[in-house]
């Protein structure tokens, strides 16, 4: 799932470590969802949202991901 943690993260000037400190999650979580290799549970992702102050349907750019799995499914 595409995400929005780097930009978010980078424009706030975290780092990795210090993002995962604020969410209660090691630091390679953060960097596997950066390289869409996770997909954060709702609660992690709200933890993210809350930190940068935008919504989880923001953060997790949830129409272009619903947009993407209805192609792939075939349901667009």
């Amino acid at each position: 799932m595409k995400t929005k943690v780097r930009e978010y993260r980078r424009a706030a000037g975290m780092t990795q470590q210090e993002l995962a400190d604020a969410v209660f999650v090691s630091s390679r979580t953060i960097i596997s969802i950066e390289k869409e290799q996770y997909n954060p549970s709702l609660m992690l992702a709200y933890r993210l949202a809350r930190v940068f102050g935008v919504t989880v349907e923001d953060l997790c750019r949830l129409e272009e991901n619903k947009r993407i799995d209805d192609e792939e499914n075939g349901y667009a």
